[in-house]
């Protein structure tokens, strides 16, 4: 048999149900060994370490997939993060839901562009019909539209994009005139500062506001817009956020909405983390006003627990959407100009778009839309119920009460160290108990002051587990303490 007979005798194989066993074995196998809390979760060594493991080149010739799955268990497995570890307590990053997972070989299998409609028939009609849902919910009208993207970054980045061409339509051609300004709060997500520079604004006309109480100031915000328009300066936009990444607190929406209507200026809601909650019954509250939006971005690779990515952003009114990207590709795009194009390219940075839609959808069909606001409430609730442990521990001071699953808080022992020392040592603290391997979280700068900070991202954690992670915080606190080291 010559090689190329033979390669493709490998690639029939490799189609048959029995070749996709062993991988999706491992990646069952990973969801039992990350069931149990008492066991530790597995610490990573550092980067040099790892490419001591990871110095082979590809080889010439391939390799059964039962080396390539062993090699995976034995090398892969330790070495990644166990989301689904219910000790698993840092970033902004679900344990994904098993029948979202599963959905990954049918797109990876299929591999539909969602770009162009021709090159995805179904799944952009799939596309198109989640976002309007999720629009729908959101509180848009009949003009709304959007489309997926890799996460927030791309969808804030695209949001300001279609507000720049609403409030300078000249952009496109002719470049920026200095002036132009984009108005946040200092809790806002990194990426509203970084668009605005890659946008052309310059990142020193992004400005982030004082806040109160981790929120939007309303009265700085009215000041400062009407500062600027007094100065003859361009709003842009103005970016509210539903779910800060630090705290996760919540802007007044409502206010914003009519601060920005009344000055005829765009408002853009980075939901991302946020938004799911117009799922739950229990706190879509705190989404009151996100209708008055001009565009919002929604991860649900965030709290509706899909695998990245599976981001959103949606638009009042998809003309605005595609008047950002308003050149032209005709051998590509080929609807005329009075119809509604259903090619997603024409609102989208991405030409390569993957299927990503069908993880929503899979997901949506297997649980149902009530089970996301169950879980919505559930990982809340946990959150909650932890901060009330940390409360009532002398030994930590509580950050701000919990809006939905994200939690800040600082060791500060007998009170007897000063901050910069307490900063030092909350540091510490983290590093000592993530290199333990009995859970992980993640730090923040609050404040001006580092603060531990615990994400509850996956549905198996329970208030235990937190509790348990305090007492180990407890514990080295104590330790140190008696050593009179940091």
């Amino acid at each position: 048999m010559d090689k190329l007979t033979e390669l493709l005798h490998m690639i029939e194989q490799d189609m048959l149900p029995s070749a996709a066993e062993p991988y999706l074995r491992l990646a069952a196998r990973y969801f039992d060994l990350s069931r149990n809390g008492q066991q530790a979760k597995p610490v990573a060594p550092d980067p040099e370490s790892l490419m001591q493991i990871a110095t082979k080149s590809p080889p010439e010739t391939g390799r059964t997939a039962k080396e390539i799955v062993a090699q995976m268990e034995r090398d892969l497995l330790p070495n990644s993060n166990w989301l689904y570890h219910p000790r698993c307590l840092g970033h902004q990053v679900s344990a994904p839901l098993p029948a979202a997972v599963w959905a990954e070989p049918i797109i990876g299998a299929l591999n539909q562009s969602l770009a162009v409609w021709e090159m995805s028939p179904m799944a952009t009609v799939l596309e198109t019909r989640l976002l309007r849902w999720m629009a729908d919910l959101a509180g848009f009208g009949h003009d709304a539209g959007g489309v997926f993207t890799s996460g927030g970054t791309e969808a804030t980045f695209t949001a300001l994009l279609a507000a720049r061409a609403a409030a300078l339509p000249d952009a496109w051609e002719e470049g920026l005139a200095v002036g132009a300004a984009v108005v946040t709060s200092e809790h806002a997500h990194y990426s509203v500062a970084r668009a605005t520079a890659e946008l052309g604004m310059g990142a020193r006309n992004c400005i982030a506001l004082p806040s109160a109480a981790f929120r939007e100031h309303p009265e700085r915000l009215a000041a400062e817009l009407d500062r600027l328009q007094a100065e003859g300066r361009t709003v842009v936009a103005v970016v509210a956020t539903a779910g800060s990444t630090a705290t996760g607190r919540f802007d007044d929406l409502e206010l914003a909405g009519r601060l920005c209507g009344e000055r005829s200026i765009w408002l853009h809601v980075d939901g991302c983390h946020g938004a799911s909650a117009l799922l739950s019954a229990q706190h879509r509250k705190r989404l009151k006003g996100l209708e008055k939006a001009d565009s919002i971005s929604w991860d649900p690779h965030k709290m509706m627990l899909l695998p990245l990515s599976t981001g959103a952003l949606l638009v009042r009114d998809e003309r605005r959407l595609e008047a950002a990207f308003s050149q032209r590709a005709p051998y590509l795009f080929h609807g005329q100009a009075t119809d509604r194009v259903w090619d997603q390219g024409v609102r989208s940075f991405q030409c390569s778009r993957r299927a990503d839609v069908l993880k929503l959808w899979i997901a949506l069909e297997r649980y149902g839309t009530a089970a996301f606001g169950s879980l919505y409430e559930h990982l809340c609730a946990t959150t909650s119920a932890i901060y009330d442990s940390v409360r009532g521990r002398p030994v930590f001071e509580a950050g701000p009460e919990p809006e939905c699953n994200i939690l800040c808080f600082r060791y500060i022992g007998k009170g007897t160290m000063d901050e910069a020392e307490l900063d030092t040592l909350n540091a510490s603290m983290r590093r000592r108990l993530n290199g333990s391997g009995l859970g992980w979280i993640t730090g923040a700068r609050v404040n001006g002051r580092d603060v531990l900070r615990m994400t509850v991202m996956n549905p198996r954690t329970r208030p235990s587990d937190g509790e348990a992670i305090l007492d180990a915080l407890e514990r080295d606190g104590r330790e140190r303490a008696r050593a009179g080291a940091r």
